[in-house]
């Protein structure tokens, strides 16, 4: 009678592993997780969003919005690289893309064809039970007795044994002139990756974006390709924008870990080198950028932290407009853009802000000591990208969990301190068993993991660890329980 009385979750003894964010991250953990045989776990998604699989990145229905690299370099399963192509052709999903080909024959479709790509191969694992879908947000999460304590938005609560923070990137911060004058400015832009964040921005409006990156071009290509009219000025610090592609394919070309490099100062020296010594193979800048890029993890961890702090601090700027490039249909509009004159790319920063009748008025600082120049603007876009340093302090559980001296920010400040089995580690270093970092957010431990090839094979790693971990609790239980019958 008291067996029968038992509930479903007394009577489950698999293991519990909960992923906080449903975005390809997430999707990817949960993905390898729920396709393991053998594996008795069960796998839970906390995810807000109708959809697994789609993110901040891959749900936009903007058609402007492609994905950066070429189609052939983006799967779901880094053993199955060819996935998405094949799955574009047997769903016909670029019909009516004119433009998603390019002349070397590589295809950039827009990014929502990727994240339902995404979602239709977790889709089956979600029908069969492998994975469960919590359409909630997480707002705390405790160690308790050896588990984890989770609770939702929504008041729910699960009991986990393992962790996964796979949470998307926080908001970009706006510069304080900015975000402190202009709060409640039809027209500020703060966060231009919020679905319709441009519709306030009307035909004729003179446009200040701040920023120069990816996010950047696809402002400008956003209003171009919309018919806006009125003139447009991107600013950063450097003046730097985002490259494009190469003109035709090429194989990574360097070596940066044969003979590990310890400073900032020789990483940059000998980038250089092989970039001069790659022309002399009629290859371009990108083939080297490249091989930096596959051999990311092994040269960053080569980097002693000081170095690490560096390079964030003096190179970032530089890696970022050569590493992440625009899709070629993005670089054009925004050439079209400047070649007309309706676009200026200007290395400066904003100083001071006020009003002039009904414009914004600004004042720029002009960089290399070239003084200032005041500007009015209709409209004000932030594209900064993602204020990484703070994500501790953007999500209430994650601050629930420093506060509990479970996490800290890594060292340079790109995102959560881990270990190199992706476990978390606290403020005295020690890695905390159960909780994992996934993604992006794992950057300071591993390097290069911005790109979605390398994203891909960190979710890969840490389901692994993740399965890794299951296995051995479960063989430990069962040897106390063989014991305890003796």
């Amino acid at each position: 009678m008291q067996k029968a009385m038992l509930s479903v979750a007394q009577m489950d003894t698999r293991a519990v592993v909960a992923i906080i964010g449903g975005g390809f991250t997430g999707a990817a953990v949960a993905y390898h997780l729920g396709r393991a045989d053998g594996l008795s776990a069960r796998v839970i998604v906390w995810e807000p969003r109708d959809k697994i699989g789609m993110g901040v990145a891959y749900e936009t229905r903007d058609p402007v919005h492609r994905i950066n690299v070429p189609a052939a370099k983006m799967s779901l399963d880094p053993s199955e690289p060819e996935s998405f192509i094949q799955w574009i052709a047997e769903m016909d999903a670029i019909a009516g893309d004119g433009n998603v080909a390019w002349p070397d024959g590589s295809i950039y479709p827009r990014r929502r064809v990727f994240g339902d790509y995404v979602h239709a191969q977790v889709s089956p694992l979600i029908k069969s039970g492998r994975i469960e879908h919590l359409r909630t947000r997480v707002t705390g999460v405790e160690r308790t007795d050896g588990r984890w304590r989770i609770d939702g938005e929504d008041g729910c609560t699960i009991q986990a044994d393992h962790v996964v923070i796979a949470t998307s990137h926080p908001v970009p911060a706006a510069p304080k002139p900015l975000a402190a004058f202009l709060e409640g400015h039809p027209r500020f832009v703060a966060d231009a990756t919020r679905p319709g964040a441009l519709n306030s921005v009307r035909r004729d409006d003179s446009v200040l974006v701040v920023g120069n990156g990816l996010t950047s071009a696809d402002v400008i290509a956003g209003l171009v390709d919309a018919g806006h009219q009125g003139p447009i000025i991107a600013i950063s610090r450097r003046g730097l924008r985002s490259r494009g592609h190469a003109l035709r394919v090429q194989e990574p070309f360097g070596d940066f870990t044969t003979r590990p490099i310890r400073s900032v100062l020789l990483l940059s020296k000998r980038i250089r080198e092989a970039i001069r010594d790659a022309a002399i193979f009629d290859l371009s800048w990108h083939a080297v950028i490249d091989a930096v890029r596959a051999q990311g993890r092994q040269i960053w961890s080569n980097l002693p932290v000081e170095e690490r702090k560096r390079l964030v601090r003096h190179l970032r700027p530089f890696w970022d407009v050569h590493r992440f490039r625009v899709a070629p249909q993005v670089e054009a509009s925004v050439n079209r853009a400047i070649g007309s004159g309706q676009l200026d790319v200007l290395a400066a920063s904003v100083s001071a802000v006020c009003y002039n009748g009904t414009k914004i008025r600004t004042v720029l600082r002009l960089a290399h000591q070239r003084g200032t120049v005041i500007r009015d603007f209709d409209a004000v876009v932030v594209t900064t990208g993602p204020a990484h340093g703070s994500i501790i302090e953007s999500q209430p559980y994650l601050s629930g969990l420093a506060a509990q001296g479970l996490i800290d920010a890594d060292p340079a400040r790109l995102g959560i301190a881990c270990d190199d089995h992706a476990r978390a580690t606290c403020t005295t270093g020690a890695a905390i068993p159960g909780l994992y970092v996934a993604g992006p957010l794992a950057r300071g431990t591993f390097g290069e993991l911005m790109g979605l090839p390398q994203v891909s094979e960190h979710a890969t790693l840490v389901a692994s660890e993740v399965m890794q971990a299951i296995t051995a609790a479960r063989k430990g239980a069962g040897r106390a329980q063989r014991g305890a019958t003796h």
